[in-house]
C-alpha cells in the first residue's frame, strides 16, 4: 500500500513518525510524500494550542476531501482527548491512543487490514530518513509527564511517564548510525523525568548514548530547566555532545510563572544560565514563551521584556495563549484580549531578532564543524547546515553531491540577509 503520513507539533510526535515510517517499510509498504496517491493516510496530532487543534482537524478535512477513497488513521494528543468524537464527526477509519501509538503499524495493520508486499520491504541498511533529504533523527526516549503546569493539556492526553530501556535506545541509535545518520536528538514529553520508572536518570541515559555508540552528533531536545541531573555539565566534555540546550522559560514575571504553576522562578533560571555559560564554551541557550497569559499586566509584560533582554537568549519559540479546555488556566480569571496579546508577540519577536542577531554576531570569524544537511537549487549559498551549537548556516561552495550529509570545517563570516542565519565557505 501507499501511506502518506503527516505530523503536526512538537518534536516528539517526529521521532514517532519516523519509527512509524521505517515500521510501514519494514512491512512492504511504500511510503508516498502525495496525499492524492495514498491508500492510507496517518496523522500524527497535536492539541498544545488552538490553532494546533485548527490544523488538525484542517488537514483531516484535507485528506477526505483531497483524497476521499484512502482510509484515515489518527493519532496524537488532540485525537486522544475525544478520540469518539475524532472519529464519529471527522469521518477516522481508525484513532489510536497515544498509550497505545508506539502499536500504530501492528494495529493500523490490523484493524484495517493492511495488505503488502514483502519483497518490497526496505533493505537492511537502506534509511528512509535520508532518502527524504533528512540527516537528523529524533529518538523517542520516553512519553508522559509528572507535572501538572496550568496551561498545559498534553499531561492529560500522554498520560504518566514511562520511559525507553536504555539498551533500545542505544540499539536504535547503532543501526541508524550503521545507516549513515551522523545525528540525533533525544526527545520525550518531559525527557528531564527520564527514567523515574526504571531507577535510572538522563545522566546515565546520555553516558550510556555517548560511550555505547559511534554517533558523531549527539544532542537534546527540550529540558525543563529544573530538572537536569547531578553533574550534567561534565558530559558536555564530550564534543560529541551538542553545545545547545533549550530550556522553557514561558514567562520573565515570577508571578506569571506562579500562576502557570511552573517550578522553577526567573532567579533560579539566570543562574542554570550562568552555570551552563561558564561550564560549556560556546553554548547556546533558546527557550518558550506564553504571551498573554490570563492576568498578565503591563508591569509582568515589562518584566518579561526586560529579562529576555538580559539572558541574551539564541533564539525564541514564540506561542500565543490559547485557552485549552481541562487545563487550570483555562478557568483563570481576567483573560488578555487578543489585541493586546498580538501587539506583545510582535514586541517580543522584534527582540528576538535583536538576540539572535547579537548570538550570531558574536561567532563572525570563528570556524566550526557543520553538518551538511541539504542543498539549495540556484543559489549562491547551495549549501545549509548547523554547528554544533545550533546555528544555522548558509554555505558557498560547489554542488558536489558527496557534500551532503557530511561533517565539513567551515569558517563563519557574515549574518545572512535575513538576519535568521550565518554566511560561511568550506576551508
Amino acid at each position: 500500500m501507499r501511506i502518506h503520513l503527516k505530523t503536526l507539533g512538537c518534536r516528539l510526535n517526529e521521532a514517532e513518525l519516523e519509527t512509524w515510517s521505517r515500521d510501514f517499510q519494514a512491512q512492504g509498504h511504500q511510503l508516498t510524500s502525495e496525499l492524492g496517491d495514498a491508500d492510507l493516510v496517518v496523522l500524527n496530532t497535536c492539541a498544545v494550542t488552538a490553532e494546533a487543534v485548527r490544523k488538525s482537524r484542517k488537514f483531516m478535512h484535507k485528506a477526505h476531501h483531497k483524497n476521499p477513497r484512502a482510509k484515515l488513521v489518527v493519532s496524537g494528543c488532540y485525537a486522544s482527548l475525544d478520540p469518539r468524537e475524532t472519529a464519529q464527526s471527522l469521518g477516522v477509519d481508525l484513532v489510536v491512543n497515544n498509550h497505545e501509538k508506539d502499536r500504530l503499524v501492528e494495529i493500523a495493520s490490523r484493524e484495517l487490514n493492511l495488505l503488502a508486499m514483502p519483497e518490497l520491504a526496505t533493505l537492511p541498511g537502506e534509511n528512509s530518513l535520508l532518502s527524504q533529504g533528512r540527516q537528523r533523527a529524533f529518538i523517542k526516549v520516553q512519553d508522559g509527564c509528572r507535572y501538572q503546569c496550568s496551561f498545559c493539556i498534553v499531561t492529560v492526553a500522554r498520560g504518566e511517564e514511562r520511559s525507553r530501556p536504555i539498551a533500545e535506545i542505544v540499539k536504535q541509535i547503532n543501526a541508524l548510525h550503521d545507516q549513515g545518520l551522523h545525528e540525533v536528538v533525544l526527545t520525550g514529553v518531559h525527557i528531564g523525568g527520564y527514567g523515574s520508572d526504571c531507577d535510572s536518570d538522563l545522566f546515565q541515559l546520555i553516558d550510556a548514548v555517548l560511550h555505547q555508540t559511534d554517533i558523531p552528533r549527539l544532542r537534546l531536545g527540550a529540558v525543563e530547566p529544573w530538572d537536569l541531573p547531578e553533574h550534567f555539565w561534565s558530559l558536555f566534555a564530550n564534543p560529541r555532545f551538542m553545545p545547545h540546550l533549550h530550556l522553557p522559560l514561558q514567562s520573565g514575571a515570577d508571578s506569571v510563572l506562579k500562576r502557570m504553576a511552573r517550578r522553577v522562578k526567573t532567579e533560579q533560571f539566570s543562574q542554570l544560565v550562568e552555570q551552563a555559560r561558564a561550564q560549556v564554551p560556546d553554548i547556546n541557550i533558546t527557550t518558550d514563551l506564553i504571551v498573554g497569559f490570563p492576568g498578565e499586566t503591563d508591569g509582568e509584560w515589562c518584566e518579561t521584556l526586560a529579562y529576555v533582554e538580559q539572558i541574551g537568549f539564541g533564539h525564541l519559540h514564540i506561542f500565543a495563549y490559547s485557552p485549552r479546555p481541562g487545563t487550570r488556566a483555562a478557568s483563570l480569571p481576567d483573560p488578555v484580549h487578543r489585541d493586546v496579546i498580538r501587539e506583545r508577540s510582535q514586541q517580543l519577536h522584534a527582540l528576538g531578532e535583536q538576540c539572535k542577531k547579537a548570538t550570531l554576531e558574536n561567532y563572525i570569524g570563528r570556524e566550526f564543524p557543520v553538518l551538511i544537511e541539504s542543498r539549495v537549487e540556484n543559489s549562491d549559498y547551495p549549501w545549509t547546515g548547523y554547528t554544533p551549537n545550533f546555528l544555522r548556516v548558509e554555505l558557498k561552495g560547489a554542488q558536489s553531491p558527496s557534500l551532503e550529509n557530511s561533517i565539513q570545517q567551515v569558517k563563519l563570516e557574515a549574518i545572512a540577509e535575513k538576519g535568521e542565519s550565518l554566511i560561511a565557505r568550506f576551508l
